[in-house]
């Protein structure tokens, strides 16, 4: 099979669920069910921080061992915020980590607790235990467009991150608008910038649909040529140190868009739809998706239980 136009990572099991009251490791591993169901091929699955700052997460260990029982044609990796943190994940069996470092001091400190100077001062130490273990590294440049508290972010600062990056060795990057406040106009001029500064390195990104133009965020990123975009079944997620961040884009909005532009993934729609099910009714709250509520226009409305 030739490889997908654009590949879709699910992070409703990280991104997702880390503002959300915690649910049960039983709950998750249903979720993580049904989402390698859809038939993606990378899975955000978790996340190694502190547990006080994000107790949805708590039980990162505990999921990573249940990861063993799946496909491993699926890829899955974890979030860390430290080297302590990429200990753990490596520990925990993870061989794909993702390293996530603010371009804004002003949310990089309310995240990490540090500067973004700092935190890129990081990456090489975190890029070490990774490839010492035979994992790889990702960088996530996160508010690469606009911090909730420092404005608008000059571009100088996404580039001096991955250049930190680069130079330390990571094995891919993604730019993520963590907040939900870029247009497509302003990805465009940003990522023309950005692929010119990462070189062959793969260049992913991440939008949230907080201010309804995340899916035109991501179709205009496609077109500057991002082929690997994160999204969660839903619409589910948000950053809990940005005030107002809400809402990833669905995966199954952004499958339904792609299918209808001509553009292939390895992701089905009808269970990624079931998938957003799934997680809404473990949350205990009805999600943002629109595609959730109203079904697709081919296979139509989604099923209610009775």
């Amino acid at each position: 099979m030739s490889a997908p136009d654009v590949t879709i990572r699910e992070v409703a099991l990280r991104d997702g669920l880390q503002i959300e009251t915690p649910i049960s490791l039983s709950a998750k591993i249903e979720l993580l069910e049904a989402i390698v169901a859809t038939g993606v091929r990378e899975v955000e699955a978790t996340a190694f921080v502190s547990p006080s700052k994000v107790p949805a997460l708590a039980d990162a260990a505990e999921l990573a061992a249940a990861l063993a029982d799946f496909d491993q044609g699926v890829e899955f990796s974890a979030l860390v915020a430290s080297p302590n943190g990429a200990r753990r994940a490596i520990a925990a069996g993870l061989r794909s980590i993702e390293y996530v470092v603010s371009a804004a001091d002003g949310h990089s400190r309310a995240n990490v607790g540090r500067s973004s100077t700092e935190a890129s001062g990081q990456i090489a130490e975190i890029a070490s235990i990774a490839h010492d273990a035979g994992a790889r590294v990702e960088v996530i440049i996160a508010t690469a467009w606009d911090c909730p508290f420092d404005g608008p972010t000059p571009p100088e600062r996404v580039l001096e991150v991955i250049s930190a990056a680069t130079a330390a060795g990571a094995d891919r990057l993604a730019i993520a608008d963590t907040i939900g406040t870029a247009t497509p106009g302003r990805v465009v001029s940003l990522i023309d910038r950005v692929r010119a500064a990462v070189g062959s390195l793969p260049l992913g990104a991440h939008f949230h649909n907080t201010r309804g133009a995340g899916l035109a965020c991501a179709y205009a990123a496609i077109g500057a040529g991002v082929t690997r975009l994160d999204a969660s079944v839903g619409g589910l997620g948000g950053c809990p140190f940005a005030p107002g961040a809400s809402g990833n884009i669905a995966t199954e909005e952004l499958v339904y868009l792609l299918r209808d532009s001509g553009i292939r993934t390895d992701v089905d729609l009808s269970a990624t739809i079931d998938a957003a099910a799934v997680a809404q009714r473990l949350v205990g709250h009805e999600l943002p998706s629109a595609l959730l509520r109203a079904g697709d226009r081919i296979l139509g409305p989604p099923c209610r239980p009775s």
